[in-house]
């Protein structure tokens, strides 16, 4: 894969949590190409939550380039870096974070807000909402539901709706399938699967269940991509 290909790119990247618990994280390389599907493999402690904060921007590496669709994020100012992420990353929480008394087409389009050039992407905005709802097989009806009425799985499939709309390049998705039993986890990631790959978009899933690999393009494990120290107690 050339470097050009790729929309996720880490180079040399190296993270120190401050602190009397101090966790260093080192990622020499690591890249998803368009339109991949990457399972990122890792046990609790592995430091998969701090490197998804290095992707996300909302910590910056002491060293190293983090390039999502060509811009080095590291390079970026605290409010440029939140515009950018809004812009170019569709994130699917672990416990889905909805407002819980906004309606479902709020939550769906809340990143819009922040985001002008994925809002024009996302075309007549309510309209791509509704046909994301239908294509994640939710009601037609549900659009004006509110979120704390919504089943988890409903609930599931509208974080996934937020994260789809506009189009973003790359979606990341942190532990999404942990609370489903194994028949819900094949339907979420057949949905799932199904837009990604209606929309050329890159995903990087993180999990800890290596059951789910043979769904995806690669998978990789976080002791084989990154070196963790802990300081001494």
């Amino acid at each position: 894969m050339q470097v050009g290909d790729a929309v996720l790119a880490l180079s040399k990247v190296a993270y120190r949590w401050p602190g009397r618990t101090a966790f260093s994280l080192t990622v020499p390389d690591l890249s998803v190409a368009k339109g991949e599907s990457v399972l990122l493999l890792g046990e609790s402690g592995s430091g998969k939550s701090t490197l998804l904060s290095l992707i996300c921007g909302t910590v910056l590496p002491d060293r190293g380039t983090v390039k999502v669709a060509g811009t080095n994020i590291a390079g970026l100012s605290g409010a440029a870096r939140d515009r950018f992420r809004a812009e170019q990353i569709g994130v699917i929480f672990q416990q889905f974070n909805l407002l819980p008394f906004g309606s479902v087409v709020d939550n769906i389009l809340l990143p819009l807000r922040f985001a002008p050039e994925r809002r024009a992407r996302a075309g007549h905005a309510a309209s791509e909402a509704a046909n994301l709802c239908t294509a994640l097989g939710l009601p037609t009806d549900i659009t004006q539901a509110k979120a704390n009425t919504l089943s988890v799985g409903q609930q599931q499939r509208v974080a996934v709706a937020r994260a789809l709309i506009g189009q973003p390049p790359l979606i990341v998705a942190d532990e999404p399938t942990s609370a489903l039993d194994a028949n819900s986890q094949v339907a979420f990631l057949d949905l799932l699967f199904a837009q990604t790959a209606t929309h050329g978009t890159s995903l990087l899933m993180v999990s800890h269940d290596p059951r789910l690999g043979e769904r995806f393009d690669r998978v990789i494990s976080m002791e084989d991509i990154a070196l963790i120290e802990r300081a001494a107690a």
